[in-house]
């Protein structure tokens, strides 16, 4: 790909999703994560991108991945936009989820855990995650809140069930951002709840 080529909303943010995810693991701090955004942003061609991922990635090769969320349902993504995902059945073991000026919510009400507990990973960046829980999981929320917030919505807490109850760990960070785990009944009781009234 010539580095003279003019580059596109949807190449910025790739790029915007390989910085969020290095800011993730701890590579680059927060300051740093704000200086380069403004750099990809501002970009015209593609060899403005060199100097943002030079110590990141080994070139154009990895932009071209960067957008790779996976197989299975193990990863969620939102970059300026808004991603609802609603799982049934068996949750993988672990999931990353990223909102970057932008929100995601994975509604869990019909999933299930089974094998040991399941890890998701949240990161919002100027964004959202919303994390909508059955009433029997066990939480285990322990992130960081970076000037926003990140726990759980008012009256879930911790909340053990009963002894055995599937283990759901969040973990991760919000920047300028909020991850909120609620709690919420599935649907269906729900519904049959109210046609007893």
């Amino acid at each position: 790909m010539p580095e003279s080529m003019r580059v596109a909303d949807s190449d910025r943010e790739k790029v915007a999703r390989l910085l969020c995810e290095a800011m993730g693991a701890g590579r680059i701090t927060a300051g740093e994560l704000e200086t380069r955004l403004d750099a990809v942003y501002a970009a015209k061609t593609f060899a403005e991108f060199d100097p943002v991922v030079a110590d990141l990635a080994p070139g154009p090769l990895a932009l071209s991945h960067a957008g790779d969320e996976g197989q299975g349902g193990r990863r969620s993504f939102a970059v300026m936009s808004a991603t609802t995902r609603r799982f049934a059945g068996p949750l993988p073991s672990n999931h990353v989820t990223r909102a970057f000026w932008g929100s995601v919510r994975l509604d869990l009400r019909h999933a299930r855990i089974g094998g040991g507990p399941c890890t998701i990973r949240a990161v919002a960046v100027m964004g959202g995650v919303k994390i909508v829980v059955p009433e029997d999981f066990d939480l285990d929320v322990r992130g960081l809140g970076l000037m926003g917030g990140f726990g759980t919505g008012r009256g879930t807490g911790r909340r053990r069930t009963v002894t055995g109850a599937p283990v759901l760990r969040v973990t991760g960070f919000a920047w300028w951002g909020s991850v909120k785990v609620i709690r919420r009944p599935a649907e269906s009781r729900r519904r049959s709840l109210r046609g007893r009234g």
